[in-house]
Parts: structure tokens; C-alpha cells; sequence
């Protein structure tokens, strides 16, 4: 049915979507007129793609909400098959917008849409703000020139049409589980691709753009955006949430509000004028207007002495100056040299709070010191009259500190190598308590004692079920070493490469093993407070525990990084035949580089040898990976490439799985590569 009246405006609502909630269903696809819906039932298409029902929201003023007649008029969400276009003839444009809050469907500031002036499409907030850009459609990439990712290796197929009549593009997906998907113009103005999994919920799959701080004035007014914390956003000194409910539900686009409002340049009650508080290190929004002054004093002036001037900032190139509402601040890392000094106009009232502030705390601070202090006096006393060195002494949680001597003791002076890498050697010890350990002897490690403490603290805190465990560390002058637990069934290349036909792997456990070494290193990348680049992904650091349940070793020795920063240059090498192009080219390196070096490793997992072994294909000598991936791309029998020694005995589409997401890992492009959350989602079938 197609009206002309605002189909947000009919009550009751229906919504021709997928609900994010499990609902009480009638079990059938049609509804008669002796039947009635209400509450929580829904009906459900024949297919079980579509679902009808009421809608309530919970919020206490729903405010014209809405209505999904057909797919003429969609609202947040658009589904596969549904154009997203613009009618030439009658200059209707069919978009998606997002909804006013979590709690309300009206009309929100989002929208996704196309422009067929240039060929793209993009995200605008408010009507009038572009701030993401897919890129012009390239037909030959069969996706858009700056997101490539949307093609998803394959799994959705996305097309745009554009000819006398109309532009649009749409997208169809080529398996049965990623039919249940949708792509949501979510309220916090990203675009989010959402996957039904066999629990019945939705997952998070994608989002464009990838970090929430690349949406324009994602915290609203005077809100800042910080992807090095959590939540991300956060107001300026000075101002408050303007619903603290709504930020409660991570929604944080109606931003912050001013706690005094501003007397525009007069004397406040007590005979102070407004002043400016100093902010470093900011991204300052883009609206900024020039004052010829020529120093910082006169910027100041010229600020204070326009009522409408909320901030400045001085620099080289002159003096800024800001009117309204500041939107779009991004607080950066010193590292990061975009960041710009911005003063920020308050009333004078809140300096005063702020100085009152300062003197409280330091009065308990000064109280604390003393007592910190006489602390301090006597543990020294304690630990003179001990005279004993540390042994297993609790540092944080269950981290321990052991004694040099100690850890000789328990592997018996170093005698029982159990291997080695480009961190150090590994030995089995033993201790007091009978629990088998090994001992890593770290070489080359520079740091002073406080660096590698802390570096050593937050590796211990990090715990996951496909993570060796550390258990404690010795740190005495030049010595440096690491306690982990011990893994019994060894590395995953003495599997591989080194055991007998009578031990190999079977192919039920190689997959379990790809699946679990990818989950640990999803969680490394996307779980930890600091992501983590490994910088050395290979089958001899994936061990394997009793049950053979693979665990990721050698985690956090490399550099950490944090969120803030996309890159990190390192002088750290890692092993030849899984290093990614960009790492060997000594450019710039992400979480993308281990994502390629995973990729070499499943390509090990299922031929049972090594990628540098070359092998004859067609009469030529070829490296495995080469091979394997002209077999994938070219739709070949990808049991062919099985490890002989299996007889053929893999579950065949597995092995076709493992393959794929095996090629797509090591694309020459980082840009190309998918992420480690994106994997472990491939390789649990939930996307196919």
C-alpha cells in the first residue's frame, strides 16, 4: 500500500523487520479475521525471513513513530533485495535514517544515502552534514572504490544501477545464513551490519565507518570523542550530559550542556570575567573562522570580547576562533601531531570550583603522603630484618615474582630445552608444589625495571581460554624471565612438521585448532583494553594443552599499542613465510599483519608442510599458498590440497572454508584483509 500522507505518523505501528528480541509467534505466515495479534506475537514469512508485530516503545515520549509500509519506505533498516536509490523522474529519495534514541523510532539525525552526482553513497547527519563517503562504484571491483570490504569476500553481492529513470544500488547474499542480516542506520551514525546467529541474536558483523569517533560530532555539543577509552565519549570540563539515561545506552549524539551559563564577556557576581580553559591535544572542529592578531593575548580578546565565541586556539598558522556550539572534538594522544591546543570558554564560577577542588585534594593528598610515607619506613624495616628474596610473591592478581635461583632450581639449571624463538629460549621446570611449568629466558629485552614491570603487568592480566596462561616473572639486573604454563602435547609444528604417521593431526582437530587460535587472537586485537599485535604468528607459537586445545604463546612481548593509534612502526622481525607485504617492505604495521600471517598458517594446517616447500603443479614448481589460492579462486577441488597423509578424510566443506578465509587473509591490500573478529565468525559457520 502506498500513501502520500507521512507514513511515521499512523498508529498503531507495524514493523516488516527483524526484531532484535525473540517473540511468542502464531507459528504461521498469515493472519485471518478471526485471529488476533497483540503484545509480544508476531507472524513469521513462510521462509522465516521476514516477522510482523506490534511495536512499543519504551520511552516516555514516543513522538511520532514508525511506520515500515513497504519497501518504498524504509526506515533504520535495509534488508537484501531492497533498493536504496533516488527516483530521477520525481526526485524522491529512497534512504535509510536512524532512529531519534534507543528508545524512540522517530526520525533521527542519521541518514544513508545515495549520491548520484558522483556515483556513492554516504552518511550525513542532520540533513546537511556528509562526513562518510563510500567512493565512486567501480563496476570492475563490484564495490565502491573506498570500501572495499563491503563485497565481504563474497558472501554479499552488492549492485548499482543507475539509468534514465532512477539510481540505486542494493544487495543480495549468496548463502542461506547471511540471508538473515540486515544493515542498520544505527542512532550513533554508523552504518551496522548485523548477523542472525543459531542462538537466535543479532551479532554485531561490521560497521562503517569502523571507529565511532569517525562520526561527525559522534559525543554531540560539547562532547569529546576518545577511542583510547571507555565509553568513547565524555563531556568538557564545565558542561554535563544532557540525558544521562541515553548515554547510559551508549547513546551520546544530543552531547552536553554548559552547568553556568555564560554572562556574555560581563563581570560575574563576584567581579571575575569568564575565562578559557586550556585543552591539549585535541582534534578542533573544522568550522573555525581566522583573526588577523598577532599574538596568543589578542587571540584571547578577540575571543572574549564577541559573545559568541565559545574557543580558540593559537598556533603558527594564526588565530582560530569558534561560534556556538563546539561539535566534533576528538581528544588525541600527544604522539598524535594533529592534535592542537584549544582553550575553551567557561564562567568564572567554574575556575573557582575548580581551584576549590585543587585545594581540597591537596590537603588529602598531603595527609596521604605522610601516611604513605611512615608506610614505606616500615616495610623497609620488614624487609631488612628478612634479608630473603622474593619467591612467588604475589604482584597483581595471580602474577607471580620468583627468584632467579628459584627458577634455576625448578628446571634444573636450564637442562630440558623445550625450544626457542626470537624472544628466547623455553625450558621445562618444575616446581616446589609439583606443578610443571615452563621458564622462558627472555634475550635482548632492553627495558629498565619499571618498563618491563609494567609491560609484564598488564600481559598477566589478560587471560583467555586460547592464551597461555602466564603464571610469574624474574626480573633481577639483566635477567629476565617468564613463568607460563605448561603445555603438554607441544607446539602445533611438532605436530605438523616433525610427528610420525602414527600421531598426525586429524582433520576434525586441525579445525578446531584454526578455530581456536583465531579466538585468541580476536581477543587480543579487539578484546584487550590496548590492542595487541603479536608479530609473530606461526604454528611454534600455538600450543597445544592436553586436550589439544590451542593456546597463543609469545603474546604481548612485541609492542603494545594503543587503540588511538591505527599503526606502529617496530624494529621487531618476524618469521620469513608469514610476513605480510607491508611488514617486509619496513613500512607501517597493524593488526592486519598478524591476520596475514594466520592466513600462511592455515595453509600449513591443511597441507601438513611448510609454505616455503616448493611442490610441482601443471609442471611447474610452485610455494603452496600460490598454488592453493589459484585452486580457490579458480573453483577447483580444494581436497586436493589436503595433506596426503589424511587419505582424503576432511569434512569437504571445511576444508573449502578454511581455504577461502585462508586466501582472503593474505591479500597483498591490508585493506582487503578481513579482521580476526570477522574470521572466527567465517570459521563458526555463522557466516558462510
Amino acid at each position: 500500500m502506498h500513501k502520500k500522507a507521512n507514513p511515521r505518523s499512523i498508529l498503531p505501528i507495524f514493523f516488516l523487520f527483524l526484531f532484535l528480541k525473540t517473540h511468542t509467534s502464531h507459528g504461521a505466515d498469515t493472519i485471518s479475521a478471526n485471529k488476533s495479534l497483540s503484545g509480544d506475537q508476531t507472524i513469521v514469512s513462510a521462509h522465516g525471513i521476514f516477522e510482523l508485530g506490534f511495536f512499543k516503545p519504551d520511552g516516555p515520549n514516543p513522538s511520532k513513530p514508525s511506520l515500515w509500509e513497504s519497501f518504498d519506505h524504509p526506515t533504520d533498516t535495509w534488508l537484501p533485495g531492497n533498493k536504496m536509490g533516488y527516483n530521477k523522474k520525481t526526485g524522491e529519495k529512497r534512504l535509510v535514517t536512524s532512529w531519534r534514541s534507543p528508545e524512540d523510532p522517530a526520525p533521527g539525525l542519521f541518514t544513508l544515502e545515495l549520491f548520484p552526482s558522483d556515483n556513492s553513497f554516504g552518511l550525513v547527519r542532520n540533513k546537511s552534514d556528509k562526513f562518510w563517503s563510500s567512493g565512486a562504484w567501480d563496476e570492475k571491483l563490484g564495490a565502491f572504490s573506498l570500501t572495499p570490504v563491503m563485497k565481504v569476500n563474497g558472501y554479499y553481492n552488492f549492485s548499482y544501477v543507475s539509468n534514465d529513470n532512477e539510481s540505486y544500488l542494493k544487495y543480495t547474499a549468496f548463502c542461506s545464513s547471511c540471508e538473515m542480516s540486515r544493515i542498520v542506520m544505527h542512532f550513533s551514525g554508523q552504518v551496522r551490519v548485523l548477523i542472525l546467529t543459531p542462538n537466535i541474536d543479532w551479532r554485531w558483523f561490521a560497521s562503517l565507518p569502523t571507529q565511532l569517533c569517525q562520526v561527525y560530532a559522534a559525543c554531540g555539543a560539547y562532547g569529546t570523542c576518545d577511542e583510547s577509552s571507555l565509553p568513547f565519549c565524555s563531556c568538557l570540563k564545565g558542561f554535563e550530559q544532557k540525558s544521562r539515561s541515553n548515554w547510559d545506552l551508549e547513546f551520546y549524539s544530543d552531547g552536553c550542556f554548559r552547568k553556568t551559563e555564560l554572562q556574555c564577556g560581563h563581570n560575574s557576581g563576584h567581579g571575575e570575567r569568564e575565562r578559557f580553559l586550556k585543552m591539549q591535544n585535541i582534534l578542533v572542529p573544522k568550522n573555525e573562522q581566522f583573526v588577523q592578531v598577532e599574538n596568543i593575548i589578542s587571540c584571547e580578546s578577540a575571543c572574549l570580547n564577541n559573545c559568541s565565541c565559545t574557543a580558540y586556539s593559537f598556533n603558527s598558522s594564526g588565530c582560530s576562533i569558534w561560534m556556538g556550539d563546539l561539535l566534533d572534538l576528538q581528544q588525541l594522544k600527544a604522539a598524535n601531531k594533529m592534535g592542537r591546543t584549544l582553550y575553551i570558554r567557561l564562567a568564572a564560577s567554574e575556575f573557582q570550583t575548580l581551584k576549590h577542588k585543587k585545594g581540597l585534594i591537596g590537603v588529602v593528598v598531603g595527609s596521604a603522603a605522610g601516611s604513605v610515607v611512615l608506610l614505606v619506613l616500615i616495610l623497609l624495616l620488614m624487609l631488612r630484618r628478612k634479608k630473603k628474596a622474593w619467591t612467588g610473591t604475589m604482584m597483581e592478581g595471580s602474577l607471580l615474582a620468583f627468584s632467579c635461583k628459584d627458577l634455576r632450581n625448578s628446571t634444573k639449571n636450564f637442562s630440558e630445552k623445550l625450544g626457542g624463538g626470537g624472544f628466547g629460549s623455553v625450558f621445562k621446570g618444575i616446581l616446589s608444589d609439583s606443578t610443571v611449568i615452563a621458564v622462558k629466558k627472555l634475550e635482548s629485552i632492553v627495558q629498565g625495571e619499571k618498563q618491563f614491570r609494567a609491560e609484564v603487568s598488564t600481559i598477566g592480566t589478560i587471560q583467555h581460554v586460547n592464551l597461555v596462561r602466564l603464571r610469574g616473572f624474574c626480573s633481577q639486573g639483566t635477567k629476565k624471565l617468564l613463568v607460563y604454563d605448561y603445555m603438554s602435547n607441544g607446539s602445533l609444528a611438532s605436530h605438523l612438521f616433525h610427528g610420525s604417521d602414527l600421531n598426525i593431526l586429524d582433520w576434525k582437530t586441525r579445525y578446531q585448532i584454526a578455530i581456536g587460535t583465531a579466538r585468541g587472537l580476536a581477543y587480543l586485537h579487539e578484546k584487550c583494553r590496548e590492542c595487541i599485535i603479536h608479530c609473530d604468528i606461526k604454528p611454534e607459537n600455538v600450543l597445544l594443552d592436553a586436550e589439544f586445545c590451542p593456546k597463543v604463546a609469545d603474546f604481548g612481548l612485541a609492542k603494545l599499542i594503543g587503540r588511538e593509534f591505527s599503526r606502529v612502526l617496530t624494529t621487531m622481525r618476524g618469521t620469513r613465510g608469514y610476513l605480510a607485504p607491508e611488514w617486509i617492505a619496513g613500512v607501517a604495521i597493524t593488526s592486519k599483519a598478524n591476520v596475514y600471517s594466520f592466513g600462511m598458517m592455515l595453509f600449513e594446517l591443511v597441507s601438513g608442510m611448510r609454505n616455503s616447500k616448493q611442490i610441482e603443479a601443471n609442471g611447474k614448481l610452485k610455494y603452496y599458498p600460490s598454488m592453493a589460492t589459484s585452486v580457490v579462486v579458480e573453483g577447483g577441488d580444494v581436497v586436493s590440497l589436503l595433506d596426503d597423509r589424511l587419505e582424503g578424510n576432511a569434512d569437504e566443506e571445511e576444508v573449502e572454508r578454511v581455504c577461502k578465509v585462508a586466501v582472503w587473509c593474505i591479500q597483498d591490500d591490508e585493506a582487503h584483509r578481513p579482521s580476526m573478529g570477522e574470521v572466527v565468525q567465517i570459521l563458526e559457520g555463522i557466516v558462510r
